[in-house]
């Protein structure tokens, strides 16, 4: 018996027009399987990592600078609006969300990024 692919569909009909099956009623072709999985749950730690990481490649934020919850991406990294706009603009490509204009105005702090990602379930 052909598996059910499109391959094997494929297989049967032509097995099928030149004479080697006959076709009945029981052998319908099956239409196109998908099977998705999901990502694993965003922990605060995996959310504080990733980053943090991100953080540390970023040009404007001085090497060896810590990077905690508390820290204030406008007095402890010195970064102005249009940094911190460029910053927002990285996590939601980072963790494929989108952030409204009013949620960026109010993430000051590592902390609350990370608060806000881990409540989003579409992130990932």
């Amino acid at each position: 018996m052909f598996p059910a692919s499109r391959f094997g569909c494929r297989a049967l009909a032509m097995a099928a027009r030149q004479g080697v099956v006959k076709p009945t009623t029981h052998m319908l072709p099956v239409s196109g399987l998908r099977f998705y999985s999901s990502a694993p749950t965003l922990t605060r730690e995996i959310v504080m990592e990733r980053i943090t990481e991100m953080l540390e490649c970023y040009n404007k934020i001085k090497p060896g600078t810590p990077l905690t919850e508390k820290t204030s991406f406008s007095k402890d990294l010195g970064l102005d609006s249009l940094d911190s706009v460029e910053i927002m603009m990285e996590i939601e490509y980072e963790f494929s969300i989108h952030i409204a204009d009013q949620d960026q105005d109010s993430i000051k702090t590592i902390g609350q990024a990370v608060d806000y990602i881990v409540k989003q379930r579409d992130a990932c």
